[in-house]
């Protein structure tokens, strides 16, 4: 087994080419390999999944304030469909409808494409003003890179390179993850185009990269072409938002009856967040203490 090393997990954004283009660029080995754990993803899922959580809190950089991010792949594979959402802080959290993937191309290579599947990439802006925006595209391979360097081409008219990696252990652990995108604004010159389009061409899949070392400023420089302006560095991590208060505001949601209901079947009920896997326990007692706050039937 290749021992795990994990350092912390960061982004760093760039303009290049006379700023007509604008890079991130993350690594997400650390918080990979912590979804990897709560999920109990097989390498398959935990693939595809680390490749939607770090293109998810590379898109979240792009955002500010309190604003927020969901993306849901909609797809007919084995994996079940993936949510993650994100903030324009570096925290990000999901799931998978099935984490028990495990599909290998005859190379020996895991098979993301095939355990997505067909569907749709539907991206949900929480831009905290009155109301919030889906945008949606066709997913082109299941491999994701691809799939969402699509979406931002089609769906929001920025022509984009998305690049995506995740290297598995056999024991299922994550060795290296990592991420870019790069965008072309209004602007840029022909010359800078072809430029970039070679240099995408020879470049090493950024998992590869992570695993030897590379850093993303080093994922930026080779993409810049070594002429760049660094613009933020930001922490990333995997964290749920979840809180027993939380849970408890829904189940008085629930109403009076419903809760007696539960409470009269099983006296006691235990929760689970899809996002982290914590459970929260609720006791008779508490549920009594939830049916009292809730509107009683006369």
């Amino acid at each position: 087994m290749i021992p795990v090393i994990l350092m912390n997990d960061y982004l760093v954004k760039a303009y290049a080419y006379d700023g007509t283009v604008r890079i991130y660029a993350a690594s997400t080995t650390n918080l990979v390999h912590h979804a990897q754990k709560i999920h109990d993803l097989w390498p398959t899922a935990a693939a595809a999944f680390g490749r939607l959580l770090t293109a998810t809190v590379v898109m979240g950089a792009m955002y500010k304030g309190d604003q927020e991010l969901t993306i849901r792949i909609e797809s007919d594979g084995p994996i079940g469909g993936m949510v993650t959402t994100t903030n324009a802080h570096g925290e990000v959290r999901g799931y998978v409808g099935n984490p028990h993937v495990m599909l290998q191309y005859d190379s020996g290579k895991l098979n993301v494409g095939q355990a997505v599947g067909n569907g749709f990439i539907h991206v949900t802006k929480d831009l905290k003003v009155r109301d919030m925006f889906t945008s949606s595209a066709q997913i082109q391979t299941g491999e994701l890179g691809e799939d969402f360097a699509y979406y931002f081409t089609m769906s929001e008219q920025i022509p984009s390179a998305v690049g995506l990696g995740v290297l598995v252990n056999d024991d299922n652990t994550i060795l290296a993850s990592g991420g870019f995108i790069l965008q072309v604004m209004p602007g840029c010159k022909e010359e800078s185009i072809a430029r970039i389009e070679t240099i995408l061409k020879d470049m090493k899949p950024v998992s590869e990269l992570i695993q030897e070392d590379a850093t993303p400023e080093d994922i930026i420089a080779f993409l810049a072409d070594d002429d760049y302006k660094l613009l933020e560095h930001l922490e990333l991590s995997y964290k749920c938002n979840c809180t027993k208060e939380k849970f408890e505001s829904g189940l008085i949601s629930l109403g009076y009856d419903e809760l007696k209901t539960l409470k009269e079947e099983d006296g006691q009920i235990e929760t689970v967040c899809h996002f982290c896997n914590t459970k929260y326990h609720f006791s008779a007692d508490d549920l009594d203490a939830l049916m009292k706050e809730t509107k009683q039937p006369k």
